[in-house]
């Protein structure tokens, strides 16, 4: 059987022949000249740019040397204003733009009179108002970090679309408008990728020829002996007339090739462009997930549902990667998150940045929130984290998941239902600002109907409200969410489960009824406290959660009037008993438990 090899090597030195032969113009001595030159600090420049001499380059393109040795491009003949030079991909006509006098965004750098277009992948784009705003932080807003006085005044970034009312922006003023960025945006570098379509040397690269111009046209050029083996070399590395050889550059250029394109790849990945208010969630390749876990390196955890890994977007940007277990489910779980998280933008609520459905393989890319769950900070243990938080943090973590649900519940187009608060699921970012995370058991109704009827009880125990076991207890509802928050509140006060079957004595293993039984006495808690305003922090805590762990729905508050009695200054006063029907007819206590009670229109599941 006779080897292929010989035949492809005469085939290919026939097509390089005729690439040579054909479409090609020789060098004249004007354009023998023309070769590539560059600044001290700066990629190399070829056409269409040009540095000196304006026949070796294309109008509009030329390119300058600044007084540190910096490529850059003048903006117009009639300002000093120009944009550093960071790369030229001359085979992708793109080219990276720096401006190194602000901090701002470049996106609305007006290059098209310079025949240079924004490049991006990204279908959203967004409005930004930027507020000026007086000691202290706020925290949950975006800080431009250029714009800031330290010490005095910070600006931060909103969007447009949302509600002010939604941000902490008392005593803050309006300070200017950033149009039209794409999602997703980082605020703190001033930098973007350009494309330019003309002139169009695509064809001339392709055929291994150097792009030139002759007047107005732009013609494919063939280079003298000497320097056509010098370019040939630098892109294929090396090319002489024997097949043998051929074959070795042909393989180097493959290499090359590909190298190139995993380099262009990548680049689209770290344009994924930075920190992340109100992303819209973009799908990714396995690849992708690969290479952004690095290989799945760094594993933070285990859960019901699968595997959690570190990931890294860019030098600053970190994100947690749920690897979703195949053998669970039908991906129910999957289809949950992404069409809940979809949805969803709030400080106290976890921000989806993508996700991947790569046939069998699936997966959720969350923020990297660096001090994992409340869990970890709360319960006693191994896995205690350091001294627990203080109550003034304990409380601000409560209202910040209060707040959270209440948004789910209210302020979303469609009413959600999470169904697994509970510590493990509250997130906490640098700040100990809490989020609320794992949507997978979430259900979406719409905010006309609050009811929702369901197959099957979903949660975890110890967590999930009566009516969800029992629709004796009335219906399932946000009321049930409730519930659940009630239930981590008291865990919360506690440092413990509040069931605890090895406790000292029968009065204790059930630490709702305990702690009920002590406040109802009017006796102190007594648990980790350090200063005195500590007891009316754990007492408001106590008492809003056994407000909200009433068996019968109808009793409990709304998310509303929780977060109205976390925030008030007074302590709220003591429910009746909630572990007990109230005279079996909603009869609640001294705040009466009529005063929550809705009629509830049941959904079907």
């Amino acid at each position: 059987m006779h080897s292929p090899i010989p035949s492809l090597f005469l085939l290919l030195l026939l097509l390089l022949f005729l690439c040579l032969a054909h479409g090609t113009a020789d060098l004249g001595p004007r354009d023998h000249r023309c070769r590539r030159t560059k600044c001290h600090h700066g990629p190399p420049v070829m056409f269409p740019f040009w540095l000196h001499d304006a026949e070796c380059g294309y109008p509009g393109f030329q390119l300058f040397c600044d007084e540190n040795g910096r490529t850059a491009l003048r903006l117009s003949n009639t300002t000093q204003r120009s944009l550093l030079v960071k790369s030229i991909d001359y085979r992708f006509q793109s080219v990276v733009l720096h401006d190194p006098t602000s901090c701002l965004p470049l996106w609305s750098a007006n290059l098209s009179r310079l025949g240079f277009a924004y490049s991006s992948s990204y279908q959203y784009t967004n409005n930004y108002t930027l507020f000026k705003c007086p000691p202290p932080q706020r925290t949950g807003l975006t800080e431009v970090r250029c714009l800031s006085q330290p010490g005095t005044d910070r600006v931060y970034a909103v969007e447009s679309t949302t509600s002010v009312g939604d941000w902490p922006l008392v005593y803050c003023e309006r300070n200017g408008k950033l149009d039209w960025l794409p999602e997703p945006i980082d605020l703190t570098i001033a930098e973007a990728r350009f494309d330019w379509k003309k002139p169009d040397c695509s064809s001339c690269r392709h055929n291994g020829s150097l792009c030139g111009r002759n007047g107005s046209h732009i013609v494919c050029l063939r280079p003298p002996r000497g320097h056509r083996e010098r370019t040939k070399a630098e892109i294929a590395g090396g090319f002489v007339g024997t097949c043998f050889l051929l074959a070795g550059v042909i393989g180097v250029g493959y290499v090359l090739n590909e190298r190139r394109r995993d380099k262009a790849f990548q680049r689209r990945i770290e344009g994924f462009l930075h920190d992340y208010e109100a992303l819209k969630p973009t799908r990714y390749s396995y690849n992708d997930i690969k290479r952004i876990t690095n290989d799945f390196e760094e594993k933070l955890g285990q859960g019901s549902y699968g595997t959690v890994y570190k990931g890294k977007l860019s030098s600053e940007i970190f994100v947690a990667v749920k690897m979703l277990d195949n053998s669970f489910g039908n991906g129910e779980e999957f289809i949950n998150e992404v069409s809940t998280m979809g949805r969803i933008h709030h400080v106290n609520v976890v921000r989806m940045v993508g996700f991947c459905a790569d046939g069998f393989r699936r997966a959720l890319v969350y923020e990297f929130l660096p001090n994992e769950s409340l869990e970890k900070f709360i319960f006693p243990g191994e896995d205690a984290l350091g001294p627990s938080l203080s109550w003034e943090r304990l409380h601000d973590i409560a209202l910040g998941v209060a707040k959270g649900i209440e948004y789910l519940h209210q302020g979303c187009d469609h009413r959600i239902l999470h169904f697994d608060i509970k510590p493990h699921n509250i997130l906490l970012d640098d700040n100990f600002n809490p989020k609320i995370a794992d949507f997978g058991l979430a259900k979406l109704c719409s905010k006309e109907q609050s009811a929702v009827s369901m197959t099957a009880a979903r949660g975890t125990m110890g967590y999930i409200a009566p009516e969800v076991f029992s629709r004796n207890f009335g219906s399932v509802s946000s009321k049930s969410d409730v519930y659940s928050f009630g239930m981590l509140l008291l865990e919360m006060v506690g440092g413990r489960k509040n069931v605890d079957v090895n406790a000292k004595n029968m009065s204790q293993m059930y630490f709702p009824q305990w702690v009920y039984n002590h406040l109802n006495k009017g006796e102190e808690l007594e648990i980790r406290i350090r200063e005195d305003g500590d007891h009316n922090i754990a007492r408001k805590l106590a008492i809003v959660g056994l407000w909200c762990i009433h068996w019968y729905p109808a009793d409990r508050p709304p998310m509303k009037a929780v977060v109205q009695m976390l925030e008030g200054e007074e302590c709220p006063v003591m429910p009746k008993n909630p572990f007990v029907s109230s005279s079996g007819s909603g009869e609640a206590a001294t705040m009466p438990g009529r005063l929550w009670n809705t009629n509830l229109e049941v959904i079907e599941e």
